[in-house]
């Protein structure tokens, strides 16, 4: 079994998923910086169903999921206090599947280890 990796967006202000917004998947190093591994764009389910690398393989180690909020909150012509919203987390390299849902509103996100 590989680590996988999956997202997804509610819009909590509305009840309703968000659709369209993309998503960056970063190794993050031990300095700090940044390797974009894979990305994708939400889907009408407000989901990505995987962010595996090219290779398939997520290895143990700190990631980051970007969401680039400021076009989905621009689209449909409402104000928002948030232009991209970034998640760090780790992986654990226990070949297990890790889900980071993100709860977004215009003024307030919340986020959480899903199943």
């Amino acid at each position: 079994m590989t680590t996988t990796l999956s997202t997804h967006v509610l819009d909590t202000a509305l009840g309703a998923p968000a659709a369209g917004i993309h998503v960056t998947l970063s190794r993050v190093g031990t300095g700090g910086d940044t390797t974009a591994v894979s990305s994708g764009v939400t889907n009408d389910d407000g989901r990505v169903g995987s962010l595996a690398p090219a290779a398939g393989v997520l290895d143990a180690g700190a990631y980051r999921l970007c969401f680039d909020v400021a076009p989905y909150f621009a689209v449909a012509r409402r104000e928002s206090f948030y232009n991209e919203i970034c998640i760090e987390f780790v992986i654990a390299g226990d070949a297990q599947h890790y889900h980071v849902p993100l709860l977004l509103s215009p003024y307030g996100y919340s986020t959480y280890r899903g199943s």
